[in-house]
């Protein structure tokens, strides 16, 4: 029988070789840097704030220019997005800088301050900061006629900055800082008539001064500015370099471009008196018709505001409007489109808008399949007033030229070139007053953004005025890419 060998070894060896094999069974987890454990979680984390400009809940669900590149990078990444939308801006930046996200995307200036304190991914879009005003009171020509009246400014934001910067030219600038409200908060305030001046970017005041038409901008404070998603400092580069190549990517593909189309490109087709009027027919015409673009809506599964946000552009809801070339009624429908619909009488307010709703929803399901929403839908709006085939000819065109036909902010650029015979001579239909279909989307999108903004619950004005309750914190809101 062999004696059995009993090894006995050195108590840190065995010690050694435990902690090696703990090292080498669980290397991925030990090793993994940002990037590898955000993938192995699931889900990114993300610093947000609810403004038109970012994040926001519309109709349609969540939205945002925000919104939508952060859900465009989780997909990318193959995680969900856990948003969370602090109270306040000056929290945001304390959060980052502390790393208690992974990205914070709510419209932040590139400043030298912030960057000693957090990263900055690459620019997305640039602005200047404005100083506004409301109508009716005396503009003021620059900072040194500002010597009455009170600015307010939001906490934390660079607008701080850029008054502490004026200032030294300017001793005699001064300003309240509120701790409570948001830039949005604020403008509501001065709309009001409540303050007398604030900051804003210049993309925040485009936004909202379709809603608040009585903010006017006397002028820029800053140069152009910066905006970009920050990070928290690290050595750890995996999650930093994943965004710069995200950033990369959709700016050399034009999805940032068509993006920022999406949210910005209809914007400045209002006009302050245009603006007002709508506000007012939407008071008093608006009612008398609400019943039937009710019941169009649900009939044919179409928002009743978009349906009404066609009716007043082709008749100010006017039910026996009458144009020059004898198209009729509310929908403005031409007698031959009457008739293939059934209508017998065009200046019927119940057919007209019945009849309006059947066709533009004849035009959606005539574009093509591979054209995703929004652009579908304003697809389909132009085809409404120029025709299917001058719009397939601008599609042509647009693909002839470089563009791609299946996005609105493309075919857009091409749809007045119907016009000039060197192009038109090359379409199938020929000539078309093909700038006339792009005003009439534009409209539609900024006549369907006022009606949804004055029938949905006015969230920036519930705040505005309720700055002396304690708001809570907003629960975070997580969003799986895959589903949407």
């Amino acid at each position: 029988m062999r004696p059995t060998i009993v090894m006995r070894l050195p108590r840190l060896v065995i010690s050694f070789i435990f902690t090696a094999a703990l090292t080498t069974c669980d290397n991925g987890f030990l090793s993994s840097n940002k990037l590898e454990q955000i993938k192995r979680a699931g889900v990114l984390h993300v610093l947000t704030r609810n403004d038109p400009t970012t994040y926001y809940e519309s109709p349609e669900g969540l939205t945002g220019l925000e919104y939508d590149l952060v859900v465009l990078f989780a997909d990318q990444l193959g995680v969900k997005v856990k948003f969370e939308t602090p109270s306040t801006f000056d929290d945001i930046l304390n959060r980052i800088a502390k790393g208690k996200a992974d990205i914070a995307a709510a419209g932040l200036t590139i400043t030298e301050q912030r960057s000693k304190k957090m990263r900055f991914a690459p620019a997305y879009h640039e602005i200047t900061e404005q100083l506004i005003y409301r109508s009716g009171t005396r503009r003021p020509n620059d900072i040194s006629s500002l010597t009455h009246g009170i600015i307010e400014v939001a906490k934390g934001t660079s607008h701080i900055d850029s008054l502490l910067y004026l200032k030294r030219d300017t001793p005699n600038l001064a300003w309240n800082v509120n701790d409570e409200l948001d830039t949005d908060g604020l403008l509501y305030l001065v709309n009001e008539g409540l303050i007398d001046y604030t900051v804003a970017d210049s993309n925040q005041t485009t936004l909202i001064r379709r809603f608040y038409p009585k903010l006017n901008i006397a002028f820029d404070i800053s140069e152009p500015r910066r905006l970009a998603w920050a990070l928290s400092p690290s050595d750890d580069n995996s999650l930093y370099d994943e965004v710069v190549s995200f950033f990369n990517r959709i700016k050399k593909d034009k999805t940032l471009d068509q993006l920022l189309e999406k949210h910005y490109g209809h914007t400045s087709s209002l006009s302050y008196i245009g603006n007002c009027k709508f506000r007012q027919q939407q008071k008093s015409r608006l009612p008398l018709y609400q019943k039937y673009f009710n019941s169009a809506a649900i009939q044919y599964n179409i928002d009743w505001r978009l349906l009404a946000a066609i009716g007043y552009q082709e008749s100010r809801w006017l039910h026996k409007a009458v144009s020059p070339t004898g198209v009729e009624g509310i929908m403005m429908l031409t007698n031959e489109t009457a008739e293939e619909l059934g209508i017998k009488n065009r200046t019927d307010p119940a057919q007209s808008i019945a009849g309006g709703a059947r066709y533009f929803q004849q035009r959606i399901q005539t574009i093509p399949e591979q054209i995703p929403e929004p652009d579908r839908t304003w697809f389909a709006l132009a085809s409404y007033n120029v025709g299917l085939g001058h719009l397939e000819d601008a599609r042509a065109l647009t693909k002839k030229q470089g563009g791609n036909p299946d996005k609105w902010m493309d075919v857009k650029q091409r749809l007045p070139l119907l016009t000039q015979q060197k192009w038109h001579q090359q379409t199938k239909h020929g000539y078309a007053r093909g700038q006339e279909p792009v005003e009439f989307v534009e409209n539609i999108r900024s006549y369907y953004d006022l009606l949804v903004w004055l029938t949905e619950e006015n969230q920036i004005k519930k705040n505005a005025m309720d700055v002396d309750s304690e708001a809570p914190e907003e629960e975070p809101i997580t969003i799986d890419p895959a589903a949407l």
